[in-house]
């Protein structure tokens, strides 16, 4: 009888696993201002160093040279959509993202990388690649 309890339990911990007390934080204020071309907004969520391509302009910037970076591109390239095409949140503190940029200049492919730093949520990888 204590077999079959054990069994159970065990079986019933695999098929519904305790919830993570760790929540992901939302993405959306990041979408907005990509969506927007806001490069101030974007920057918020900037680490204080981060990896950039963009448009084949690769490198690790900080925050600041980051954000001027983003903006030149948003100047050249108005945005004229965004939607966000797949999300991996299986991890709560490490979590990427796939969208699709539109522009007067074409459609580029966006990939977010996020981790999750205490209560705040900080890119550390972001790629415009056009497709």
């Amino acid at each position: 009888m204590l077999l079959l309890k054990l069994t159970l339990s065990l079986l019933l911990l695999m098929t519904f696993p305790p919830k993570s007390s760790e929540t992901p934080l939302s993405i959306d204020p990041v979408i907005s201002a990509i969506d927007s071309g806001s490069s101030s907004d974007l920057a918020r969520y900037f680490g204080s160093s981060i990896t950039l391509n963009v448009n084949g302009q690769q490198g690790d910037y900080s925050k600041n040279q980051a954000e001027l970076v983003i903006k030149d591109f948003f100047r050249k390239n108005p945005p004229m959509g965004f939607n966000l095409v797949f999300r991996s949140e299986s991890n709560p503190s490490l979590s990427s993202y796939i969208g699709d940029y539109q522009s007067g200049q074409g459609v580029f492919k966006v990939l977010i990388k996020v981790s999750q730093q205490n209560s705040d949520l900080k890119i550390y990888s972001l790629e415009f690649v056009k497709g």
